[in-house]
């Protein structure tokens, strides 16, 4: 066995992963099998270490054992957001390069997308079978469950979101590491969250997230049970916490303000007791809701940034009290602000956020966007907005590219969403620039409602109300 990575007389039986809804688990030592069968399963495919495979699969058991192969084999696997379109996604397999495709859970996109999809890839389908892809459960189960002859680390090479256009994809420089070894992020993650033997770790979001796999992934390591929510739903969250006493788990603010909004006695009725370490990431919490979890679940809230983690910030709940709005200070490179110039910029002032020392990435296939990332000084920024205070802690103000300019003022939008986010009737909110003739650009909110019956004039002003009280 190759995890956990330090491994005690029992583990082979101890459960590393379960999905909450099914009840299907998966002990270490059968995932250290099914992680040797899928490593054989790319090599007979022709994946060599330093290759690419994708991996379009919801919540799924067999997604972790996937991944847990591909690390095995020392390969680039790439997870795919299921919520994309097919031209969408045949435009990360083939950007990638991926020799291997996995798909599950999506046999409604499997037609369509296989025509735009070089037709030398190999493609494997979880489930029921269609025109052009194989069983991956036949292909996976048939193999020997023996390590293979060349075992090497491997690494997801993740894509960003494609806010300002196609996403691309963070790579790193593969481990020159055997298979198993301790990773960078093993490393930065275990000390930061006490991740380790006790762990019991629920997972609600998407494992093709970063933070979602990455920590679970890290979790399963260290020796922790790792508990997956097929999807996310704020109710069922509270009672798997409750029912499966959980220890650790990781959020995003949008899933802090959907429990929230749940009914009081709703809320009460779960005992949330067991858990010692709750992680938000993806997107700075405002600090109203912050505040209200803390209040709630108590001085647990943990905060970090970075999926292409050049650099890395993290807080602990004590911290943020005392540093509310903070995303906490660098735990990994050093922070700098800097003007447009590349200027640094003294504590207090809004600039880009750039950091330096931290680990090197590059956009895959993308030299010149890799390019527009770095100062003349090396230094590498993902176009955060914020500030430093004196005494080095982070205020994330908004992003580059979502700053609008309405009537040659700089106008942030999370400003104004972290605010219509604390009116009791909003369920979520984007905020938007809109073409203007007078202004260049117009602020708009588009607003989603607990109860869209509440929509109407008479909501209009009364969030336009809320807007001019808090802003």
């Amino acid at each position: 066995m190759l995890f956990p990575i330090d491994q005690a007389p029992g583990d082979a039986d101890r459960l590393a992963l379960q999905i909450c809804e099914t009840g299907e688990s998966v002990t270490f030592g059968q995932l250290d099998r099914r992680a040797n069968q899928v490593a054989r399963v790319l090599r007979g495919c022709g994946v060599a270490r330093g290759a690419h495979v994708a991996l379009l699969m919801k919540n799924h058991r067999r997604f972790l054992e996937a991944c847990f192969g591909a690390d095995r084999a020392g390969v680039y696997y790439t997870t795919i957001s299921t919520r994309l379109m097919a031209d969408e996604i045949a435009y990360i397999v083939r950007d990638c390069g991926a020799r291997v495709l996995v798909v599950a859970g999506l046999d409604e996109l499997v037609q369509p997308l296989r025509p735009l999809l070089p037709g030398d890839l190999r493609c494997f389908m979880v489930g029921t079978q269609a025109p052009g892809f194989e069983s991956w459960e036949a292909a996976v189960d048939a193999a020997a469950d023996s390590p293979i002859a060349d075992p090497a680390q491997g690494l997801d090479m993740l894509y960003s979101s494609g806010t300002t256009g196609r996403p691309k994809g963070v790579k790193w420089p593969l481990p020159q590491t055997a298979a198993g070894a301790r990773t960078m992020l093993v490393n930065l993650l275990a000390p930061l969250f006490g991740y380790g033997r006790d762990c019991r770790y629920l997972s609600p979001a998407p494992l093709y997230h970063a933070a979602p796999l990455r920590h679970c992934m890290t979790v399963i390591k260290l020796g922790g049970s790792v508990f997956v929510m097929e999807h996310f739903d704020a109710e069922r969250s509270l009672h798997w916490i409750a029912q499966l006493r959980i220890t650790h788990s990781q959020w995003v603010p949008t899933m802090f303000v959907r429990m929230l909004k749940l009914p009081d006695e709703v809320r009460q009725r779960h005992d949330l007791s067991s858990m010692q370490v709750a992680v938000h990431a993806a997107a700075p919490c405002p600090v109203e809701v912050k505040q209200r979890m803390l209040d709630w679940w108590g001085p647990i809230v943990f905060d970090y940034a970075g999926t292409e983690n050049n650099g890395f910030c993290s807080i602990t709940p004590q911290e943020w009290l005392m540093h509310p709005g903070s995303v906490g200070r660098a735990s990994q490179g050093v922070l700098h602000i800097c003007d447009e110039e590349g200027k640094e910029l003294p504590a207090g002032e809004t600039g880009l956020v750039y950091f330096s020392d931290g680990p090197v990435f590059e956009y895959h296939n993308d030299p010149d966007r890799t390019a527009q990332t770095r100062n003349a000084k090396g230094w590498s920024t993902l176009g955060d907005i914020g500030r430093l205070d004196e005494g080095g802690y982070l205020y994330l103000v908004d992003r580059r590219a979502f700053m609008i300019i309405s009537g040659g003022v700089n106008i942030y939008p999370q400003e104004a969403e972290s605010v219509l986010i604390g009116h009791a009737k909003v369920a979520d909110v984007a905020v938007i620039g809109v073409p203007s003739e007078d202004l260049g650009e117009a602020v708009k909110a588009v607003v989603q409602l607990l109860d869209p019956s509440d929509a109407g004039p008479a909501m209009e002003a009364e969030l336009l109300a809320y807007c001019k009280q808090h802003l």
